[in-house]
């Protein structure tokens, strides 16, 4: 048998083969090299650079930490009664996320607790509002019974709970509102807001905020600092124990300087009435009172209002909602005129001593403007100008001064300005100018100042609009002898530990540099007001001195050949009656200013109210209750019956009931 061998060509393929082999293995060996480079370079990346972040993930795996919510400060009047305050109570929520049929779950939960129509309203609401990781109340303030009921049914509920929660109430409920504001849940716009300043972490896992008054402005104070608790979590998420914590610091209590007895002697004395009051310490510019009529009930706003109530606030021809003290603006009438006549001292366009001739009536570009019907006062001087209240006197005067020089004197007083008192929302009113007008309307023809409208600036009427906080600013800096005080509401904040008090930082007062004899020449004409003139009925046997000035101010415009009559004009077309004040007259304790919505004639139902508060504060009285309702009506003038201490004023609780729940 022959034998045979590979030929060469089959040799040349093997080594081929062998080649190729080698290739791969070496190709192999070099992806595993690089593999394992990569993998170094991985591991060196985790161990290195991503250590600091993948062990705070691995952390954050086995620990949680938990926002711990400050309790919100206390608001308190200058004597330390309580204004808002906080209370626990337990909350039925619901954490939309965790819930597959949400509808479902509340109905088979209003079957075990009370969740009314409204609450389903507010939570389809704060739904919209909110994320839907948020734990948010379908029910808030259980009773025990409730809690009880829910907890023994709890595992058929996931993604339902009951919390603990701390809530905010006001216990005198309408009284005061527009002042003390309230807090509500926090809007996406707040959010921004929070987020802009960085403040963020201290809002983690809070819902509320202040929205008003003293609850907006003082909100960084009343808020506290957010405390944290690190706590060790299982796998299925629960805590452990607890790892470390840094407790939470409650906010500031904040002091007013408001005298809330004072505060509801006046809402009283309003009775149904609209209007406005502001009280302050001319010596200091502290706010003793602060009013504005009609009110609201706060606690209806602290867990969302329903839309029936909402509806009810909103839509009231009254406008409860609105600060007319802050907000409200209204022509002064003839409360304006003693500044008037301070302005003309000051600038030299007339002297105390001038005579003119009242005859009833002064006529302009053939337009006359009417005083006191058709009598007149005779000749008068200045002080017999403000005493009587001459409408001639100071339509003449506006002539001779001319606008833009009523408009220099008037704004340092604070007229048409923002007082910059320590409450949000404050507004200018309109001290008009010629380039006032000219900025405010469009149209060129309605720009020019005509010289006929310079004249009823004279009596507090025409495109002057001021709120009674400037007028009772300018009353306090008149009462001063020129000291400018800026008005505050807030006299200290307070440690909620120690209650040890910090005063508020006083701004230094403007002193405007008035000559003391113009003063004296305006202040004894208002003197004269209390004691023979306008007022005189309502402060009679008074055991102090003060000194003030009515005014009537028109709602609408009267035509030139018209005459008032009330009974012909709808309510809200009637005259408001205001009036400004200080007392005692020789060191003034207390200025003020008040209008009195529609209700006509300031010394028939403004000055009254004023002497109800100047008894208060420089005597320690309160109006008997024959004396309260007759004010109330607009029909009393000096004091009747026997007066009682104002400590025996009964701030009533119970008026709040009806917004808690």
């Amino acid at each position: 048998m022959a034998l045979s061998f590979p030929s060469l060509a089959e040799l040349r393929n093997t080594q081929a083969d062998i080649q190729r082999f080698h290739d791969r293995v070496i190709v192999m060996q070099l992806i595993v090299l690089v593999c394992f480079v990569l993998l170094l370079i991985r591991l060196a990346y985790l161990q290195i650079v991503r250590h600091d972040d993948l062990l705070e993930q691995a952390e954050n795996n086995r620990t949680a930490v938990l926002p711990t919510v400050p309790p919100r400060g206390t608001i308190l009047d200058r004597n330390g009664v309580v204004l808002a305050s906080n209370y626990s109570a337990y909350t039925l929520e619901i954490t939309p996320s965790k819930v597959q049929d949400l509808e479902a779950t509340i109905n088979e939960l209003a079957e075990l607790i009370d969740i009314q129509t409204k609450d389903r309203r507010r939570f389809k609401r704060l739904r919209e509002e909110s994320k839907s990781f948020d734990s948010l109340p379908i029910r808030t303030r259980l009773t025990d019974e409730e809690v009880a009921r829910f907890s023994a049914q709890r595992y058929r509920f996931p993604g339902v709970d009951i919390k603990a929660r701390l809530f905010r109430q006001y216990p005198f409920g309408e009284l005061a509102s527009h002042v003390i504001g309230y807090i509500g849940r926090i809007n996406p716009r707040e959010k921004e807001r929070i987020e802009e300043d960085d403040e963020a972490g201290n809002y983690r896992g809070t819902e509320y905020i202040g929205k008003l008054g003293v609850e907006q402005r003082y909100e960084r104070e009343l808020h506290g600092i957010t405390g944290v608790n690190q706590v060790e979590t299982s796998a299925g998420g629960r805590a452990t124990r607890s790892l470390s914590s840094r407790p939470a610091i409650p906010g500031q209590n904040v002091v007013l300087s408001i005298d809330i007895r004072l505060q509801k002697m006046v809402e009283d004395l309003f009775g149904t009435r609209r209007g406005a009051l502001v009280a302050l310490d001319p010596n200091t510019g502290e706010v003793l009172a602060f009013v504005s009529k009609p009110t609201f009930d706060p606690n209806l706003f602290v867990d969302g209002i329903d839309s029936e109530n909402w509806q009810l606030l909103n839509e009231s021809i009254d406008k409860p909602l609105l600060n007319r003290a802050l907000r409200g603006t209204y022509p002064p009438g003839s409360t304006y005129k003693p500044f008037m006549a301070l302005g003309a001292l000051t600038t030299g366009k007339r002297s105390a001593s001038t005579i003119i001739q009242d005859n009833g009536a002064w006529t302009y570009g053939g337009h006359t403007f009417r005083s006191h019907g058709d009598s007149g006062l005779g000749p008068v001087d200045m002080v017999r100008s403000i005493v009587l209240s001459s409408n001639v006197y100071y339509y003449s005067l506006a002539n001779d001064m001319g606008v833009d020089t009523i408009h220099d004197f008037m704004k340092p007083l604070g007229f048409g300005q923002i007082t910059g008192i320590d409450l949000p929302g404050e507004v200018r009113g309109i001290l008009p100018s010629t380039e006032w007008k000219r900025g405010y309307y469009k149209r060129s023809e309605q720009q020019k100042w005509y010289g006929g409208e310079t004249i009823s600036l004279g009596i507090g009427q025409g495109y002057n609009n001021f709120t009674m906080l400037q007028l009772a600013s300018a009353t306090a800096t008149l009462a001063s002898g020129g000291q400018k005080f800026t008005p505050r509401v807030v006299k200290a904040t307070q440690n909620p530990l120690t209650h040890a008090q910090e005063p508020v930082a006083d701004k230094t007062p403007v002193n405007l540099g008035y000559n003391p004899d113009h003063i004296a020449v305006v202040r004894n004409g208002l003197v004269g007001v209390a004691t023979s003139g306008t007022s005189a009925q309502v402060f009679a046997g008074a055991s102090y001195q003060s000194a003030g000035k009515t005014g009537t101010a028109q709602a609408v415009t009267i035509g030139q050949k018209e005459k008032y009559n009330a009974s012909k004009m709808s309510e809200y077309q009637r005259d408001h009656a205001l009036y400004m004040a200080y007392a005692p007259a020789e060191q003034p304790q207390i200025a003020l200013a008040l209008v009195v919505e529609n209700a006509g004639f300031g010394a028939a139902h403004a000055a009254p109210i004023a002497r109800r508060v100047f008894d208060y504060w420089l005597l320690g009285q309160s109006p008997s209750p024959e004396d309260m309702a007759a004010t109330q009506q607009g029909q009393s003038s000096r004091p009747i019956g026997t007066p009682r201490s104002k400590q025996d004023i009964v701030l009533d609780t119970k008026k709040s009931s009806d917004g808690l729940r």
